[in-house]
């Protein structure tokens, strides 16, 4: 054979071995495909065994029931939007279109009147904040703003919001509606169901506690269990507390001696802070845990307890 031929055929054989590999492949995809219908006619078992025998994908059925998807929409809470218009809606007037207030309205309500105060009209809300967002729809918010006013009036409003398909833009569609305000939830027994002594060692623990923290008398580490976090207020706001009610949730809270090692109770501490200003009552929930014949604070609600103190 000429040099010339077998470099021919040399050449061509690279093509044709891939030829028969590509043609064996399809074969078998033939025979997969042959198999599993064939496992599908004849029930569970057959299917099962033509799975394993070779590499068959398998594509799934689509679902009846459509995913559900949270649109950006659905997380946008527009009570924000609506507080600022009420806000600016109750300081405006029809009189005086191009107030900064009736611009402000305006231009967050398009298609919404201003409203026509006389001149000897109530006084203008002291505070304006948003108290409840409800989402009738997908974009339809109604959101319930109060207004309080100087002289010890409360007022609320429902604001219609639409928010687009992002949840980036909003406007109010319709006028406020003044409603009845929030009716008051019914509040349950209190966990805080035992009386603790006032001249009891947990009592005097909360109150040396409280006196550094409040208003900076002593070290309020020296109060605090072993791992415990909680920096005092700064500069603390107080210059005497007085501890009027303690109540526990535990037995051991109200015993008049320190209980074992590792004893652990929560309290409901009521004190009594002053300052230059007047009195104010203030409340804590606080966790204590007994320790070498002491009280010593674990966790402070209300605080900023770190590293085994609640926050």
């Amino acid at each position: 054979m000429s040099p010339g031929k077998q470099a021919a055929e040399s050449d061509a054989a690279p093509p044709m071995a891939a030829g028969a590999r590509l043609e064996k492949m399809r074969r078998r995809v033939r025979l997969s495909r042959l198999a599993l219908f064939t496992a599908i006619a004849a029930g569970p078992v057959a299917l099962g065994v033509a799975v394993m025998s070779g590499p068959v994908t398998v594509a799934a059925a689509p679902s009846d029931k459509p995913a559900a998807v949270r649109s950006a929409a659905t997380a946008a809470d527009p009570a924000g939007y609506a507080q600022v218009f009420v806000d600016a809606w109750l300081r405006s007037s029809a009189n005086d279109a191009n107030s900064a207030q009736a611009r402000l309205a305006q231009s967050l309500a398009p298609d919404v009147d201003l409203p026509d105060p006389v001149a000897s009209a109530q006084p203008k809300p002291a505070a304006v904040t948003a108290v409840r967002s409800v989402q009738r729809e997908d974009g339809e918010w109604a959101v319930t703003v109060a207004a309080q006013y100087t002289d010890g009036r409360l007022r609320y409003f429902i604001v219609p919001v639409t928010a687009d398909a992002n949840g980036a833009s909003f406007t109010v569609t319709g006028a406020p509606g003044a409603v009845a305000g929030p009716a008051r939830a019914a509040v349950g027994k209190s966990p805080y169901g035992v009386s603790v002594p006032s001249d009891g060692d947990l009592s005097l623990a909360v109150g040396e506690f409280f006196g550094a923290y409040l208003t900076g008398a002593g070290e309020v580490d020296r109060y605090l269990a072993p791992g415990v976090k909680l920096s005092p207020i700064s500069p603390a706001p107080y210059t005497a507390v007085t501890v009027q009610e303690v109540w526990g949730t535990e037995e051991g809270a109200a015993a008049k001696q320190v209980p074992a090692d590792g004893t652990k109770v929560r309290v409901r501490v009521q004190v009594e802070a002053r300052d230059d200003a007047g009195r104010w009552p203030l409340a804590y929930e606080v966790t204590l845990k007994a320790r070498s014949g002491r009280w010593e604070v674990a966790a402070l609600e209300s605080g900023t307890a770190q590293d085994g103190g609640a926050r």
